[in-house]
């Protein structure tokens, strides 16, 4: 697989912009893109060429069209230019042809028979279908239990972030039911410890390690302030502030006459059921390579992903699902044709923009820049402007050096203000986007250059949840209910310096079309098996 040069390029930089969480919304009160002040978009999108395309579903590997897209899916289509059946779709399949219960799996199952410790399961408990399902939690839960394991003990880590952010209640009572009803002929199956996932272990890409060590103390050592159960836990953290929502509840321990009721000791079987590798990794390397915490004495377990994480670093060495072998990215061919390629964000999306980007590879490619800009430690809404401005300061300083012939950056604010359910601050985070994109957009023209301009997923788009209908909701006092995860919506895509070129009208059209899109701007021919140009001939 190679590019065909054609001689109609672009004669400056060809540069993809990702406005992460920043889809087609509504127009109402919940639509906080259509709130916010935004005079760049919206002439963008008046004078076009612009298209709206798919960002979730099957047109971005997951199992049906119910399920929204996500960052991780997004960029993997973006780079891929061909769509992949990815995370959940694969775990399902794994475990409906029965492929899970082999390999990494047995082994799990015949550590904990041999040594009598808890085989372990960590992971996000939520139906989000972005990280994790309960759904294959409880399959592997009903097998073990099938298959002779004694104790199991589940590590919960509580979503309100791709899930309403006060649901974490709906699955605490399932899950503990499940295991109420597997703790029967001699077997003991509890939850051992849990928090919000915000605060404890799912930390990406290395901003803050804290998270990680603050799980481990947990879910390891059983160090933490104690509960008696996962629901007592979850009700007393609100009772003691009504304010905070699940994605940011403290860590806890569940304890039994003041001991802990799960650490993982010698012995024991760790299955980390998180399917999506970005805030997998870090915990991973805990159990398997060096971090920069104090463990303390190690455990001697057998460790398992749902996945494996990362294919470039081997990271874990067991898992129970292969990942999609992702070949031939678009940045792998520009890298094999000698085009020089420069990948830009934060670091809450700077994984984003190159491993997702490059097929869940960590590596950098030849004739790849990747610039990191430090994200800010704060929460999101206090700080919605996030490192745009200097993003856009550092990304129009390296196109003005000439190095690069292609650039893709990633604008984070409209996903993690987005993740916030504050939504006047999305809407500041949405402004601080249109701000940098004038002074960009302006940079690139000077150079001869085109931009498109596009989005991973929806998320400030929709603020406030809806009922099946899809009337916007309130809760207690009136209050509209705030919406923290991701939309269905299509994401906007503009092209802007294109020397004359428009959209073809294709309603089918999704992030998979970019790829061939931007290699066509940059005067090639796409491999005959991508998704096709944006472009009209």
């Amino acid at each position: 697989m190679s590019l065909k040069a054609n001689g109609n390029g672009i004669e400056g930089p060809v540069v993809c912009v990702v406005m992460d969480g920043v889809g087609i919304g509504k127009g109402d009160e919940g639509d906080a893109v259509h709130s916010a002040h935004t005079p760049v978009l919206d002439a963008l999108r008046a004078s076009g060429p612009f298209i709206a395309l798919r960002a979730h579903g099957v047109a971005v590997g997951l199992p049906s069209d119910e399920d929204m897209g996500n960052s991780e899916v997004g960029h993997n289509a973006l780079g891929a230019g061909r769509i992949f059946d990815l995370g959940a779709k694969l775990v399902n399949a794994a475990i409906e042809s029965g492929r899970i219960w082999d390999g990494p799996w047995k082994d799990c199952v015949a550590r904990v028979k041999a040594s009598g410790e808890p085989l372990h399961f960590i992971g996000l408990l939520s139906d989000g279908n972005v990280h994790a399902h309960i759904d294959h939690l409880i399959a592997m839960l009903r097998r073990a239990a099938s298959e002779g394991v004694v104790k199991a003990r589940v590590h919960a880590l509580l979503d309100g972030r791709d899930v309403p952010e006060m649901s974490a209640l709906e699955y605490v009572d399932r899950i503990e039911g499940v295991l109420k009803e597997l703790s029967q002929q001699g077997r003991d199956y509890r939850v051992a410890s849990g928090g919000g996932r915000m605060k404890i272990t799912m930390d990406r890409y290395e901003a803050e390690w804290a998270m990680v060590e603050r799980g481990w103390q947990l879910h390891v050592r059983g160090e933490g302030r104690g509960f008696g159960s996962l629901r007592e836990a979850v009700q007393t953290l609100r009772d003691e502030d009504a304010s905070i929502t699940d994605q940011n509840l403290p860590g806890f321990a569940i304890t039994e006459n003041g001991s802990p009721v799960g650490p993982i000791r010698d012995g024991a079987a760790v299955i980390l059921f998180n399917f999506r590798g970005d805030r997998a990794i870090e915990l991973s390397r805990a159990f398997e390579t060096e971090v920069p915490f104090d463990r303390g004495q190690l455990p001697a377990v057998l460790f398992a992903g749902m996945m494996q994480y990362d294919g470039d670093l081997l990271l874990p060495k067991q898992f129970l699902v292969a990942p999609p072998e992702i070949e031939g990215t678009s940045s792998e061919l520009f890298s094999q044709a000698g085009i020089s390629q420069l990948a830009i964000s934060e670091t809450q999306k700077y994984g984003h923009v190159t491993y997702f980007w490059n097929g869940n590879k960590s590596e950098r490619l030849p004739g790849e820049t990747w610039i990191e800009i430090p994200s800010d430690v704060l929460p999101f809404e206090e700080r919605p402007w996030m490192k745009a401005a200097e993003i856009t300061d550092r990304l129009i300083a390296e196109l003005r050096t000439g190095k690069h012939r292609t650039a893709r950056v990633n604008y984070a604010n409209g996903d993690m203000v987005g993740h916030t359910g504050v939504r006047e601050a999305a809407r500041v985070a949405v402004e601080a986007v249109d701000l940098s994109l004038g002074r960009l957009i302006a940079a690139v023209q000077s150079m001869n250059g085109a931009l498109i301009i596009t989005a991973d997923h929806g998320n400030a788009d929709e603020m406030i949840e809806r009922d099946k209908k899809g009337a916007l909701l309130r809760g207690d006092g009136g209050l509209y209910r705030p919406k923290t995860s991701h939309s269905l919506n299509r994401v906007p895509c503009v092209l802007v310096g294109g020397g004359g070129r428009t959209f073809r009208e294709d309603a089918s059209a999704g992030l998979a079309n970019v790829a061939s899109t931007m290699i066509e701007l940059c005067g090639f021919d796409a491999p005959s098996d991508y998704l096709p140009s944006l472009l009209a001939r």
